[in-house]
This record gives C-alpha cells, structure tokens and sequence, in this order.
C-alpha cells in the first residue's frame, strides 16, 4: 500500500525557515516524481514544485523561487521542502504526492494525475 507522510509544520514568523518532510512506505520513490502542492484557507490548491526521480530537473511556482528548495533523499526514501524567508502568503495545508513517471527527468503530471498523496501538514506564518 503506497503511503506519503508529511511532517515538520507547524508556527513560524515571517521571514523564518522550516522544513518540511515527506516520507514514504509501502513503496520506493526511486520511481517517482514527487511534487509539494499548498491550498491557503479560503483558496484552491496549488502546485508549489516538483522533483524529478533522478533529482536533478526541479520545477518552482514563481511565488516560492529563490525562496523554497526541494531535494530528495531516495535512500531514505524521503523528500524535503526547505522554506526560508516565508511570508504570511505561504500559510497553508502542504501536501505531497507522488507520481510514478517511466523517465529519470520526467515533472510531475497535474494533480489529478498524481497517485498518491499525503495527509498534509499546517504550516502558518504568523507574527
């Protein structure tokens, strides 16, 4: 039974980091992409990036770049989301999901497509 756990979320200032972690059990992510997706109060979900099964090709939403950075551990069949310099804006439920893809470089497909997906975690920006 494929399962994603989110973890790390929690009250954070704005302008602090967190980090968010997303592991999996029941299956490898060796052959996944692997996206982080938010959905604000109020608000319809969002893609916030995705991650390639080898890693190395990333795919940001303009409102997280130079902000947020995605890695993946797939030894620890784990993957990260660093969040620095967050805002008010970045509150939000933070889901990850996966999506089995035949390419190394492969993104991931629209959410709808994805086959698994986590629980979530809370993450709120508030002074």
């Amino acid at each position: 039974q494929l399962q994603l756990v989110e973890s790390g979320g929690g009250l954070v200032q704005p302008g602090g980091p967190l980090r968010l972690s997303c592991a999996a059990s029941g299956f490898t992510l060796d052959y996944y992409a692997i996206g982080w997706f938010r959905q604000a109060p109020g608000k319809e979900r969002e893609g916030v990036v995705c991650i390639s099964r080898s890693g190395y090709s990333t795919n940001y939403a303009d409102s997280v770049k130079g902000r947020f950075t995605i890695a993946r551990d797939n030894a620890k069949n784990t993957v990260y989301l660093q969040m620095n310099s967050l805002k008010p804006e970045d509150t939000g439920v933070y889901y990850c999901a996966a999506a089995g893809v035949t390419t190394v470089q492969a993104m991931c497909p629209p959410p709808a497509a994805m086959d698994s997906w986590g629980k979530g975690t809370l993450v709120t920006v508030s002074s």
